[in-house]
């Protein structure tokens, strides 16, 4: 349920500074995230890990009043969330090192070494604002059952959605500059 506090830039009365008072949720996001998914199910690997990629970038961007983003702080995002977001995930995945790299790279390489605004990773979550939240939980099962390139591709992006989870779980539910920009994005058109 929304709240009358959480897409507001300013603290609610008696609340932190860049924090809101109780938690919202975004369908957009988790659509987002639920499409991913769905593409892994679907085993549309390619398309599955240029989304998964995109959100440190989409998490950083959020996170920033102007919605910009570097690749600094996308892998500082990834150090927190992705590393060490979750202990026993992190103690399981030997590969959240691999991964921080992958995306630090892709993020390098991608516009945001030219402009500060992730904008094509920001147009595809504002594209799903409207739809429906329809899948949620991707299980793959044996990963060796796939091919070495399907059960990496499905690694990367479990890795990636379990930790834009726990980012928006933990601290961008609460945080009135994310709701405020997830706002922004629901009435750009």
């Amino acid at each position: 349920m929304q709240d009358r506090y959480a897409y507001q830039t300013t603290p609610p009365p008696g609340g932190k500074p860049g924090r809101s008072a109780p938690p919202s949720s975004s369908r957009m996001m988790a659509s987002y995230l639920s499409d991913i998914e769905l593409l892994l199910e679907e085993q549309r690997w390619e398309q599955a890990l240029r989304e998964a990629f995109d959100l440190p970038q989409i998490a950083v961007a959020l996170s920033d009043l102007h919605m910009q983003a570097t690749v600094d702080n996308v892998q500082a995002w990834c150090e927190q969330w992705v590393r060490h977001g979750d202990e026993a995930t992190a103690a399981v995945d030997s590969d959240a090192h691999r991964i921080v790299q992958l995306v630090c790279e892709r993020a390098d390489r991608a516009s945001l070494a030219n402009e500060s605004a992730p904008a094509l990773a920001l147009r595809r979550l504002r594209l799903h604002r409207l739809q429906r939240t329809r899948h949620r939980g991707f299980t793959a099962g044996p990963l060796e059952l796939l091919g070495p390139e399907a059960a990496d591709a499905a690694q990367i992006c479990t890795t990636l959605v379990h930790a834009a989870r726990r980012w928006y779980a933990q601290s961008a539910c609460h945080d009135a500059v994310v709701q405020a920009n997830l706002a922004r994005l629901a009435v750009l058109r």
